[in-house]
């Protein structure tokens, strides 16, 4: 069917992750860019919640933290075989850290201090969003580009992904990327914001995994 959509602003709302220059992901190309409009032959796939995850991992000078985050809702534009655009949410809620067991206090601990205003405040920002923006082949590698929209913060990201299509299942799944969190606003512990850290500082940088799927609506 015909479809004019609207790339909107919407989502995705991930974590933070502090990491060293030597062992981080490739950072993702971050822009400033507008969601534009265009009318396009496409079909709605609706992103399995179940299937798809977000995944972060998050360095410090004394050791690392990963876990994962859910999206919550989506849709995946699709126009011969192709993804042509798409948005999704983020349930910010729904943070988990899985290097601790959850049975010990520094689960709970940890997960609290991401919940709470120094990091993504999610009583006040309970979702994030990300709406793509663009899908093209750079010397052989398909790169999405993206608004991201985290706490009350808009940036366009680049990074590159892998997209299949099998049996009706649409599946987008990146590549590990890094992105500085302080465009996002969540600057606690950093030395690029606050001096007189010494060692208790927190890399501005966050390493994450996007995986998604979609089936026909």
């Amino acid at each position: 069917m015909k479809k004019n959509f609207v790339k909107i602003l919407f989502i995705t709302a991930l974590t933070m992750s502090f990491t060293s220059c030597k062992d981080k992901a490739k950072e993702a190309e971050t822009t400033a860019a507008e969601a534009v409009e265009e009318t396009i032959n496409s079909e709605s796939y609706t992103v399995n919640t179940e299937a798809s995850t977000i995944t972060w991992k998050g360095f410090k000078p004394t050791g690392s933290h990963n876990g994962t985050i859910a999206i919550d809702s989506g849709v995946l534009d699709i126009a011969n075989g192709n993804v042509v655009g798409g948005s999704f949410i983020i349930d910010m809620k729904s943070i988990t850290v899985t290097d601790i067991p959850a049975e010990e206090k520094g689960n709970a601990k940890l997960k609290g201090h991401l919940s709470s205003p120094d990091f993504f405040d999610i009583e006040k920002y309970p979702n994030a969003g990300f709406t793509i923006t663009g899908l093209e082949n750079v010397e052989g590698k398909m790169m999405l580009s993206g608004n991201l929209s985290l706490k009350d913060a808009k940036n366009n990201v680049t990074f590159p992904v892998t997209v299949t299509n099998e049996n009706g299942v649409v599946t987008l799944t990146s590549e590990t990327f890094t992105i500085d969190r302080t465009k996002w606003n969540v600057q606690y512990g950093s030395k690029s914001i606050f001096d007189n850290l010494g060692d208790k500082f927190i890399n501005d940088d966050m390493e994450l995994k996007v995986m998604v799927k979609a089936a026909k609506s």
